[in-house]
């Protein structure tokens, strides 16, 4: 398997686990993004830098609520504890949710901790930066808890 791939599959894992998570917080989970594209598809946006690149991978809908997710596992690092964030992602994150008002998108790191581009941007603005430059770091502490953002596991869709 390439290093490719096999990122690929810690994140489809990931990606399973927060549908999970959300379904059983009464959520309806449909997959999204390039993740559903056919692999000719995908090994296009590969070569690009179109912002489908970074697409969310989820969307989810409970009650009249609906929300989009970008999974992102394999966070915190373990040498800084912080999320490290592409630089490319956020931007395409906030140009996505500009385009897509008032559908917010939510990152979800593999710890479950939540946060939005527009929070990443706010964080990293006067804090440490990666040395490329081509990721925000933000510290794990600042990160939303999964529960409170979309509410406590056998939360049932308001009518």
């Amino acid at each position: 398997m390439t290093q490719w791939q096999d990122r690929q599959a810690i994140g489809d894992m990931h990606e399973r686990r927060v549908a999970a998570a959300l379904r059983a917080r009464g959520w309806t989970v449909q997959p999204c993004g390039q993740g559903t594209y056919p692999p000719a598809v995908q090994e296009a946006l590969r070569r690009t830098r179109s912002a489908l690149r970074h697409f969310p991978d989820l969307i989810a809908a409970r009650g009249a609520d609906l929300v989009t997710i970008d999974a992102k596992d394999r966070m915190p690092s373990t040498d800084t504890d912080r999320y490290a964030v592409s630089a490319d992602t956020v931007t395409a994150g906030l140009f996505f949710t500009a385009a897509h008002a008032p559908t917010p998108l939510y990152y979800v790191f593999g710890d479950l901790k939540v946060l939005t581009p527009a929070e990443v941007v706010h964080y990293t603005a006067h804090a440490l930066r990666h040395h490329s430059g081509a990721f925000h770091l933000v510290r794990t502490e600042q990160a939303h808890r999964f529960d409170d953002v979309f509410g406590p596991a056998g939360t049932a869709a308001a009518a």
